[in-house]
């Protein structure tokens, strides 16, 4: 059922924000509601094109007095529940940088993505811990933990690296708040993602970097196993400065593919390593030797091509995904993924990945937050490619398989950013924090939204 709004209150919220007011019907509101994963048709009561922090002021106040839910959206790669009668909040336009290098920090605003904030941060000496995407938006990317595939076994999660956050909370009031400043607040809002309100500004540090030797190695699918046993071999060694990742590729016969790749089962190793480039050279040269490359990209590079290791998809596609942590990947696991995702598996899942943890991802930060379920070792993360939304169902069993395949080898949780669309009960998003941590972040909803006007995602319900 479609939620219709009265055009007189339109216009009066019109009157308050500067951005434009879009409800169905509207010629513009395909454009503004689309979000990056297609799995999803958003169909929200109304969205509004904030260009400011009044303008999602007024929109937040705006459904709290229409009893609506709120749904925030940034770049929208984790859209994953329906905005169907929300007010859609879509903060695209606020993507302000400010690097302070002194303070090796910068502040953004709450649609930047990453690549913009590397290249910015990039003359300066310093980088943020960005994932492997590069057009992830970065304050939902830090707010549900953040992975960094390059520098998170070095610094730890990106959320541990939070200095501060202008929220709009669902009274429509704006906080800056920090460590001192409403740090129950500034707790949750370190790994429960969006539950609390609309971020609008965040204050992040940044590290000395700008080189690091990186990059991917394809090899044909008949190499499979000896490519894993040399992967699992560098795991087991591996300093905090390297990390390493694997995935099993599905790749179309497109054009965009490069043609060793194209409609065959590949095994995409990817390599970061922040030390010298001669040692990381020595490093990997065991797991070089393994087989021969179709495509070996792994060299000395400038941090602002870090999005070549894991090459992602850049236009929006539609993704329906699953992920488990993993408390070790041993030879057994390894014949379990093989057998159920490897080269002689019938299976639509276009990318399996297994993601190395450990390291500084491991350990508690300087100032707690609710980032938990850092005493995993790996992450599998996949899934498959589908050509529109609603195919959720055809997906499930074959995704579900695989994960069920490493059961023996997982924790029993999962980490937030990864939660999928399959992901949406209580129990499910439970899984993504320890028992303490969840009763906690339940208070705090009690406490800024007890209404649960911000429900259209992962939700945390406030504690009854």
């Amino acid at each position: 059922m479609t939620y219709v709004i009265d055009r007189a209150d339109l216009g009066r919220l019109a009157s308050q924000v500067a951005g434009p007011v879009l409800a169905p019907g509207d010629a513009d509101y395909p454009a503004e509601t689309a979000t990056w994963n297609e799995t999803l048709v958003e169909r929200p009561a109304v969205v509004v094109g904030a260009t400011s922090t009044a303008d999602v002021q007024a929109a937040v106040r705006f459904a709290a007095a229409n009893d609506l839910p709120v749904a925030a959206v940034a770049t929208g790669h984790g859209a994953v529940v329906a905005s169907d009668g929300a007010v859609m909040v879509n903060l695209r336009r606020l993507k302000d940088i400010v690097v302070d290098t002194p303070t090796r920090s910068a502040t953004i605003g709450g649609a930047v993505t990453a690549q913009p904030l590397i290249d910015a941060a990039f003359p300066e000496g310093l980088a943020p811990l960005a994932g492997s995407s590069p057009n992830v938006g970065v304050v939902g990317y830090a707010l549900g933990g953040g992975l960094s595939a390059t520098l998170g076994r070095t610094y730890g999660w990106a959320a541990d690296h939070v200095r501060s956050a202008d929220i709009v909370t669902p009274d429509g009031e704006l906080r800056h708040i920090d460590a001192a400043h409403e740090p129950d607040l500034f707790w949750a809002i370190r790994g429960g993602k969006g539950n609390f309100g609309v971020v609008t500004s965040l204050d992040l540090d940044l590290v000395p970097m700008t080189e690091l030797y990186g990059g991917g190695i394809y090899f044909a699918g008949e190499h499979v196993e000896p490519v894993l046993d040399a992967f699992r071999r560098l795991v087991a060694a591996s300093p905090q400065e390297l990390t390493l990742s694997f995935a099993f590729m599905r790749l179309p016969d497109q054009p965009d593919v490069p043609e060793p790749l194209r409609d065959r089962f590949t095994v995409h190793v990817r390599v970061a390593y922040l030390g010298p480039p001669a040692e990381g050279e020595r490093l990997i040269a065991d797991l070089r030797a393994t087989a021969p490359a179709l495509i070996d990209t792994v060299t000395e590079m400038p941090y602002t091509g870090i999005a070549a290791i894991h090459q992602d998809p850049l236009d929006p596609v539609p993704t329906y995904e699953v992920s488990a942590l993993l408390s070790d990947f041993p030879a057994d696991a390894e014949q379990a993924l093989i057998d159920v995702a490897g080269p002689d598996a019938d299976t639509p899942a276009g990318m399996i990945e297994i993601r190395q943890l450990g390291g500084a991802l491991g350990r508690d930060p300087s100032v707690p937050n609710a980032v938990g379920n850092r005493d995993a070792g790996f992450q599998l993360f996949g899934g498959a490619f589908g050509t529109g939304p609603g195919l959720a169902e055809q997906f499930r069993a074959p995704l579900a398989a695989i994960s069920g395949a490493l059961a023996p080898w997982s924790t029993g949780h999962q980490q937030a950013n990864f939660l999928t669309g399959y992901d949406l009960a209580p129990d499910a998003v439970a899984r993504a924090y320890e028992p303490d941590t969840y009763h906690r972040l339940r208070e705090v909803k009690r406490s800024y939204d007890p209404r649960n006007l911000f429900r259209i995602n992962h939700n945390i319900p406030p504690e009854t």
